[in-house]
């Protein structure tokens, strides 16, 4: 049996209980949470007295640890690229929330450094992980909607400052509906398409000021530093194209999430924000979509998937399936799209990806 890996959480803010909650119930016999820290005191002190974290310890004492091995990165979008590196540096594989930095150059950084010190390197999203869109690649890759022709995807929000207690972050660089929300729809389309080679974009601002309307920072006035509304077409190796869509500006939408086109056949992918579906398929009989029963596991919230893959990778000497050749794809992607609009330009891409394998349908909740 493999010895379970020890992990060190930096952050313990908003998305962290998910993560708290499902690596140290679901994913316990993979990992052990070693330690989390946190810069205020209070969120600290909550995740151990909710999860029963065994200690905590400051970012810099973690990196110290010869008990740690893993470092999970659950920080703010700007502290990303620091403390991956750091945590490289100090010998310590890494998983990070989504983004894997903000700008691709950074990227770049990790994932040399992370070879170079053979380390893995991985991040969010996991959700493509789940049983809905491993229903829909198994659809693709069993030949229901023949060879894919095209795609579209929409992401359309009104923004987070209604409902999210600290929402600011949303509106400055790193942030913006395409580095928050895009890496789900960016890798789901990858997984279910192959990889990107050539990226054209456009964006825009509507607001340049928003208003809070959320507790605890009610009608606090937040300055917009990123583009809000985010368009852009991409190029798959397979000749396929997409178009997709990122918006904080839209105040109603009944756009599909994402539908996938083929010659014999099109999918309705659910939303990959979430490990569950529906999964709709249309074939060529003419009968319209028809919903398809999910065909593997982790239909419920199970963040930390990924990471827990990656820690059983560390014991297997494997690549884990969310590694940084994903991540640094969908971030180059994402820059990409911001490059293409300013230089006027069709944008090349220099990094290629390969589909991972698909999850293994006879596991067992737990498993990776």
């Amino acid at each position: 049996m493999n010895k379970k890996i020890n992990v060190g959480v930096v952050g313990c803010g908003n998305i962290s209980g998910i993560y708290f909650k499902n690596l140290t119930t679901v994913f316990n016999e993979i990992v052990n949470v070693y330690a989390c820290a946190d810069l205020i005191k209070e969120k600290q002190e909550h995740a151990v007295e909710e999860y029963k974290i065994q200690r905590t310890m400051t970012f810099e004492q973690m990196l110290e640890c010869k008990d740690i091995e893993l470092i999970l990165n659950i920080t703010q979008p700007f502290n990303h690229y620091d403390i991956c590196k750091r945590s490289l540096l100090a010998g310590k594989h890494v998983y990070v929330e989504k983004p894997l930095s903000l700008t691709f150059e950074q990227g770049l950084e990790l994932i040399d450094i992370a070879k170079q010190k053979n380390l893995l390197l991985g991040g969010a999203p996991d959700t493509f992980m789940g049983a809905g869109i491993q229903t829909c690649r198994k659809l693709i890759d069993d030949g229901f909607i023949g060879d894919i022709v095209g795609a579209t995807a929409f992401m359309m929000s009104k923004g987070h400052e209604s409902w999210h207690p600290d929402p600011e972050f949303y509106y400055k660089p790193g942030g913006g509906p395409m580095f928050d929300m895009g890496p789900y729809y960016i890798t789901a389309l990858i997984n279910l398409m192959g990889g990107v080679k050539t990226v054209v974009g456009m964006n825009h601002t509507a607001f340049k000021e928003r208003t809070i309307t959320s507790q605890p920072k009610y009608m606090q006035k937040i300055q917009v530093e990123t583009p809000t509304h985010v368009s852009a077409m991409l190029l798959f190796q397979s000749g396929a194209t997409a178009s997709i869509i990122t918006t904080f500006d839209c105040k109603k939408s009944e756009l599909p999430l994402i539908e996938i086109y083929g010659t014999k056949g099109s999918i309705k992918v659910p939303d990959p924000n979430c490990f569950s579906g529906p999964v709709f398929l249309a074939t060529s009989d003419g009968s319209g979509y028809k919903e398809v029963p999910l065909t593997h596991i982790y239909s419920e919230n199970s963040r930390g998937l990924g990471l827990a893959d990656l820690a059983s990778c560390i014991n297997n000497r494997k690549s884990p399936k969310a590694g940084c050749q994903q991540t640094g794809h969908v971030l180059e992607i994402m820059c990409a799209v911001f490059s293409s609009f300013e230089s006027r330009k069709y944008y090349k891409m220099k990094t290629r990806y390969k589909r991972p394998e698909p999850m293994n349908r006879e596991l067992v909740k737990g498993q990776v």
